[in-house]
């Protein structure tokens, strides 16, 4: 096996030693536990000789005598290799570098997550308060201040919350819980679980007012002349001698005043469903409505004139419901034809009624970014939010968010968070859903408690959550399997575990995103996925989404099953339902085919939170490449050429204009020190570093065949103006105790323990976006 000589960062002054401009040889005592080396055969440089980065030595790899610590140890090894864009025998690089510390402790090892009860996250809100500590009685300050509560790593939100896909959903599990329905009064008769009572509310206050505007517009030959017309287009498209043809257009004759124009088109759509109106020139043109006409090919007469009725009120939070319709075959193809035709306005989705009938639902999109309210719209447009904590346990935070839709009936897209939490953990989070009313999420009960899930401190809110919008986070780990390192007899457990934590407590960790970012043990990461995305290579994308685990699973048999027939439909069958991201795409290119273009409508079928994850995965391996690149080049030295945040918190000013790069005479006189650097994500709006790092960037990004600034997919509505990140973190109150098996701590007096099954509990807080694991493989020195 061939590997590229890496260079292990443990020198007392953090800066990697050097000796007439050549590194110095690995330390044996800094390898990865369970890991030897042999000399297979002799390369060209001796021992002493070679650079941490350039020479390709052969080496053999061998387990150590007794390890437990690695499975597979070319996998081990490769984990651990100080890796800067240089593989080994592959295209893939190591996206997590945790072998590069600033540390010079030894470390000790132990096991972490054995139990989900190991590693408890609690997020901390904008306001400093542990979330799973707030009631309902007293819950957080004020919602309405949250949105001035942005996180230092600002990626403009607005940039990053595009228009939903033109696409629909038939998702068979979910049940209609609340919101009016909104038909005609011929078609409220086919509304999901309503009372008469509540059908007759549901009748739109201005269909009849309509039909006396349309009397006081309009005199009584042309209302005539426009009944006749109306008549007409009926007959012809009933008789099947004349099928397909349509009458010729009507013109109203010109209708200056604007606010006129707009009451008749309101009204004649009202009053006729079936006709179209345009205005050309100041003259309202009646016509057929062809799109109703296709509509009544799939759906009954009355079911396209509520429709259409309800197309053209846009009454807020409004929906109309289709009569229940058991062919999913039949169903689909009325989902395709709406999202083809009125996909901008509305998005249609299947649910279960009490008689467990799938019924089709219509709901207006919400129009992002529209800023031109009048105050009288903005009045009426009061959305419902409750917030909520939610916590989980041995679930994806968008596994729970799945499952939360299904019982609530509405959307995914609908739960807003923060951030994305561990799956093999118990976490708690702040959560807001939309369209749900603080007492119907209360009625779950034990319902989701079956699955992992909680909810609690539940209680009305102003507006939604956003990415980042936190202090940090808390956590709560125990490590179990407490023991030296196999090479290490010079000190106790006890002093080497102090020794480290005082050590990370002083200086800090680099910031790395750790490796659940990447799909922690897959064959296929998410970073991958990512790259192929931002290449625009969106069937190759599928087919790595679908890679299988080498597993005989439901879940890996269905992916292998779709990799070798490309078969979307026998797929969906064999797979889980809880994959909810799988199931989407499968049901999209099900629909669209497997192309480039069907491959899109897949990815856009997908919320756009979880199509941004893989490209951000992406960025966030760059960004550990470019840290690392950063620690192995200059050390921990503040050079001419890096990036500081400045004073400058002004409002008005951009991200780039809040970053600084360090001159050479700020560079001379130490201005700055190594925690106020920051490393950018990589983005189409984002400043880079003018010294060697920078230049590392562009070559870097060109390997993948990407430019600096290739970071927009209108395609996929994608787009990532990067951010900046800070080089190292440094951990929030850190402490720790021993714990024996049963858990009773013993303290952290001079006595070290001797039960070999002690285990360490260690509390600490992040900041966002830092990853609890990368702060504790640099406190242990292992890979985690």
């Amino acid at each position: 096996m061939k590997v590229v000589c890496t260079h292990f960062l443990s020198s007392a002054s953090l800066s990697p030693p050097q000796l007439d401009g050549r590194f110095l040889p690995v330390a044996p005592a800094l390898l990865p536990p369970g890991v030897l080396l042999r000399r297979a055969d002799r390369p060209k440089c001796s021992q002493g000789d070679f650079r941490a980065i350039g020479y390709n030595c052969n080496w053999s790899v061998a387990p150590a005598v007794g390890s437990r610590r690695c499975a597979s140890p070319q996998k081990s090894l490769d984990s651990r290799l100080y890796n800067i864009g240089m593989e080994e025998d592959s295209d893939r690089a190591v996206a997590f570098h945790s072998c590069t510390y600033v540390n010079d402790h030894i470390g000790f090892c132990g096991s972490l997550k054995t139990f989900p009860k190991d590693f408890v996250v609690t997020e901390i809100n904008a306001f400093g308060q542990l979330v799973n500590e707030i009631t309902a009685d007293s819950p957080n300050k004020s919602c309405e201040s949250l949105s001035e509560q942005a996180g230092f790593c600002q990626q403009d939100p607005k940039r990053l919350r595009l228009s939903r896909p033109e696409l629909c959903t038939d998702e068979e599990y979910c049940n209609i819980r609340d919101g009016d329905v909104h038909c005609s009064p011929e078609c409220l008769s086919f509304s999901v679980g309503e009372s008469e009572e509540h059908k007759a509310d549901n009748v739109p206050e201005n269909h009849l007012a309509k039909a006396v505007t349309l009397d006081s517009l309009l005199d009584r030959p042309l209302r005539e002349q426009l009944g006749q017309f109306a008549c007409r287009v009926k007959d012809m498209w009933e008789s099947k001698s004349e099928q397909g043809l349509t009458p010729d257009e009507f013109s109203l004759g010109p209708v200056l005043d604007k606010k006129n124009r707009a009451s008749l088109h309101g009204a004649i759509r009202q009053e006729y469903p079936f006709l179209a109106t345009v205005t050309k020139c100041g003259e309202i043109i009646v016509k057929a409505n062809q799109d109703y006409h296709d509509l009544c090919q799939l759906v009954s007469e009355e079911e396209a004139c509520g429709f259409m009725k309800f197309l053209d009120a846009k009454l807020e939070q409004s929906k109309f419901a289709f009569r229940p319709d058991g062919d999913k075959e039949h169903r689909k193809m009325v989902h395709h034809f709406i999202s083809k035709k009125f996909g901008k306005l509305v998005e249609t989705k299947s649910f279960t009624d009490a008689q467990q009938k799938a019924v089709i639902i219509v709901r207006f999109r919400e129009k992002s970014g529209s800023r031109k309210r009048t105050a009288v719209d903005s009045g009426m447009r009061k959305e419902i939010y409750t917030a909520f904590t939610l916590r989980k346990e041995n679930l994806e935070t968008l596994e729970a968010i799945s499952f939360l839709s299904a019982e609530l009936g509405v959307l995914p897209s609908d739960f807003s968070y923060t951030g994305i939490k561990d799956k093999k953990a118990i976490t708690y989070q702040a959560m807001v859903v939309k369209k749900v009313t603080p007492e119907r999420l209360k009625e779950l009960g034990n319902t989701i408690g079956k699955k992992g899930i909680g909810v609690s401190n539940v209680h009305s809110a102003s507006q939604p959550l956003r990415l980042g919008q936190l202090q940090g986070n808390h956590f709560d780990i125990i490590v179990r399997d407490l023991k030296l390192k196999s090479n290490d007899c010079s000190a106790s457990l006890k002093e080497r575990i102090y020794e480290a934590t005082e050590n990370v407590k002083k200086n800090g960790f680099i910031n790395f995103y750790g490796p659940q970012r990447f799909g922690q043990r897959q064959t296929i990461q998410t970073d991958q996925i990512g790259l192929a995305l931002l290449n625009e290579e969106l069937v190759k994308a599928v087919k790595l989404f679908f890679t299988p685990e080498d597993s005989d699973d439901p879940v890996n048999k269905a992916k292998k099953y779709f990799l070798q027939t490309e078969d979307a439909k026998g797929t969906l069958a064999m797979l889980p339902d809880f994959k909810v991201r799988e199931t989407m795409l499968l049901r999209a290119l099900n629909r669209y085919g497997i192309n480039h273009e069907g491959c899109a409508r897949g990815w856009l079928s997908i919320p756009h939170s979880m199509r941004i994850f893989y490209v951000h995965a992406y960025c966030s391996k760059i960004w550990n490449e470019a840290a690392s690149y950063r620690i192995k080049i200059y050390g921990t030295r503040v050079v001419t050429g890096d990036l500081i945040f400045s004073g400058t918190r002004s409002e008005s000013c951009s991200l780039n204009d809040k970053v600084h790069v360090v001159t050479a005479a700020e560079e001379e006189a130490n201005e700055y020190a190594i925690n106020q650097v920051i490393i950018p994500m990589a983005g189409y709006n984002i400043r880079y570093p003018t010294n060697k790092v920078g230049e590392w960037y562009c070559k870097r990004l060109a390997r993948d065949g990407l430019q600096m600034h290739q970071f927009r997919l209108p395609s996929l509505q994608l787009n990532v103006p990067g951010c900046y990140r800070h080089l190292l973190k440094y951990p929030r109150d850190l402490s720790y105790r021993f714990l024996k098996s049963n858990e009773e701590p013993v303290g952290t007096g001079d006595n070290s323990p001797k039960d070999p099954e002690t285990s360490l509990s260690v509390s600490f807080w992040l900041d966002p976006s830092c990853y609890a694991t990368v702060c504790l493989g640099e406190i242990m020195k292992c890979n985690l």
